[in-house]
């Protein structure tokens, strides 16, 4: 009797899946055919695994957890359903890789919430600058992706931590060229470093305020509207504008200087 090799490949892995189907669950040949079918489905595995290597994570754990998408996806797919398996399979597989990312890659600790909605941001930023043909606001990311401004401006913050540098990494020179580690340039203290003690302090102060005041700090703090740009916005004058945004500015102040010290 001869033997026929089977040639199929993962793009047309249908037939595959509805021989299976009419497999006995309990018998042997149920489990000779899934094994098939997943090492006819392999290289997709591994196709996906690439297109994200070079992104900080070994191409061994890519590919593992490729392959761990690939099997759920064998194993959840119907094909009664008529849709092709490729079609089920790509985003199953590259749902895996990307949570895999989300969850080892981070060097420090962020809130899931703040790395699913970095991936949107990030998608929304781009297609916004396209349509803008211009940096998109912040405002204009919450907009599009109907979230408060303030997730937006988190999880931006956030995305800072996704990577980092060793201190022994040599820094560039203004011709590009390696020069001192980043641990030698780093000789005095921060000049901004106390924004970070005055933003921990000011946040619940400025949740304190209206819609309105608050609507008014982003304009003219994150968007870097001018008070003109502001006035035209809210139909009143520079000047209104100005000692508005200087009573709110005063008022906050005073409130950060009341404010108690915590004592852990």
């Amino acid at each position: 009797m001869s033997h026929t090799t089977d040639h199929r490949t993962y793009e047309h892995a249908e037939p595959l899946f509805a021989h299976w189907a009419l497999t006995d669950p309990r018998g042997p040949e149920h489990e000779t055919v899934r094994a098939r079918i997943i090492e006819v489905c392999l290289p997709l595995a591994e196709h996906i695994a690439r297109k994200y290597s070079g992104r900080g994570e070994p191409f061994d754990d890519l590919l593992q957890t490729a392959r761990l998408g690939l099997v759920m996806a064998v194993d959840r797919y119907d094909v009664t359903t008529g849709s092709p398996f490729l079609g089920f399979a790509v985003p199953t597989i590259m749902g895996e890789v990307r949570r895999h990312f989300r969850d080892h890659l981070w060097p420090l600790h962020v809130p899931r919430r703040e790395k699913e909605l970095q991936g949107r941001v990030r998608a929304s930023t781009e297609a916004l600058s396209r349509q803008l043909h211009r940096a998109p606001t912040a405002h204009e990311i919450a907009a599009a992706l109907a979230v408060p401004v303030t997730d937006v401006a988190r999880t931006l913050v956030a995305a800072n931590a996704f990577q980092t540098r060793s201190l022994d990494t040599p820094a560039r020179d203004a011709n590009g060229d390696p020069g001192m580690t980043v641990a030698e340039t780093v000789g005095a203290e921060d000049p901004h470093f106390r924004l970070t003690e005055e933003t921990v302090t000011m946040a619940p102060l400025l949740a304190r305020l209206s819609a309105q005041d608050q609507q008014l700090l982003i304009w003219r703090f994150y968007d870097t509207l001018t008070q003109g740009e502001i006035a035209q916005r809210l139909g009143v004058s520079q000047m209104s504008v100005s000692r508005k945004l200087a009573t709110l500015l005063g008022g906050l102040r005073a409130d950060a200087d009341a404010e108690p010290v915590s004592v852990a």
